[in-house]
């Protein structure tokens, strides 16, 4: 057993990024809903800083931006700038590594709310696999395939990760810190020449610097078993489209729940036609047959409950902002329905 307390009595939260442009109104929308578990929110449309990709470059030894791209030329000499960086991991100087206002708007906004009666609060960081397939070199290659690279992105991933945490304790004790890992989703497939090991190993790398409650979120189909076999407190899926797909790992998933882990339940829809055409009831349907092959390979249902989050499916940055609002209304509603049945 860990000793870290994923007993979260299936209370909300969301994976981060929102519709809106100003960040006192996406922090109020979030402090609005979210009271409990409140989580920074990502504003893309905001900035192409606020990209999921720019927003994690600062600093990064060779890093160009332009636009919401990042590239690294590694025809350029990158040897001082790669030994700054190592002296600066192997001091664990996770503040050289910040996360500037002017790349996470929300995140500096939210460190400043005072009125917080929170339970935890939760980060995010994009993850290594992601990040270092989306950050390609000179030649379009993602940085992931350069062996050099491939050593420095989730290490400098996991000085981003000590930052956020001991910034958002300053808030709460009590922290929570994903990895969002979209690209897991072409695990196994010609787009992803990654082994299970090497996946595995740059997971705990970054991972290794969160001291507090640690989650992997990914949005779609992947291999389960390879988050299940890192360092992780919590897998975040999204069981609206793709509950199925966890459910092929009933052992696995028993294991993270008897090492005192937690899934992240994303059963409220994000996109814009199915957020207006869902409700309470119809979420808790759906949520109550996603949850049930694990019930039948002796998972207690109770266990599920209480060491799970329920969140949306993704994140909500591509709805209108009156839809990101209904579906905070549509995740508060249910997780308060489920808890009142249940717990």
């Amino acid at each position: 057993m860990t000793n870290i307390d994923c007993k979260f009595e299936f209370l909300p939260t969301i994976v981060g990024s929102m519709p809106l442009k100003d960040a006192s109104q996406a922090c109020a929308l979030v402090a609005r809903y979210l009271k409990d578990i409140p989580a920074w929110p990502q504003l893309p449309k905001r900035s192409p800083r606020e990209n999921m990709y720019v927003q994690y470059s600062e600093g990064f030894p060779g890093a160009k931006v332009e636009g919401s791209k990042v590239t690294v030329d590694r025809t350029k000499d990158l040897t001082g700038a790669l030994e700054k960086f190592y002296t600066a991991y192997l001091a664990n100087d996770f503040n050289k590594y910040a996360i500037s206002a002017d790349y996470a708007a929300g995140l500096h906004r939210f460190l400043k709310l005072d009125n917080l009666a929170a339970q935890a609060v939760k980060g995010q960081v994009t993850g290594p696999v992601s990040w270092g397939m989306i950050v390609t070199d000179e030649t379009g290659k993602p940085i992931i395939y350069d062996d050099t690279f491939a050593d420095v992105v989730p290490k400098f991933l996991r000085l981003k990760a000590t930052w956020m945490e001991k910034v958002l304790q300053g808030l709460n004790k009590r922290t929570i810190v994903f990895l969002d890992e979209p690209s897991m989703t072409t695990f196994g497939s010609v787009g992803m020449q990654l082994t299970r090991q090497q996946v595995i190993g740059f997971f705990n790398e970054t991972l290794a610097g969160i001291s507090g409650i640690k989650g992997i979120h990914c949005c779609g189909n992947t291999d389960w078993s390879i988050l299940l076999s890192t360092a992780t407190d919590i897998i975040s899926i999204d069981a609206y489209d793709n509950a199925a797909s966890l459910a092929i790992y009933p052992e696995e998933v028993k294991k993270l729940y008897d090492r005192g882990g937690a899934v992240a339940w994303g059963i409220v829809p994000t996109n814009n036609h199915d957020i207006a055409n869902e409700s309470v009831a119809s979420l808790k349907d759906r949520l109550e047959e996603a949850i049930m092959p694990f019930t039948r390979h002796g998972i207690p249902l109770e266990q599920i409950l209480k060491q799970g989050l329920v969140m949306p499916a993704c994140g909500l940055p591509s709805v209108t902002e009156p839809a990101a609002e209904r579906a905070l209304e549509l995740l508060t509603g249910l997780s308060q329905a489920i808890r009142s049945k249940y717990l």
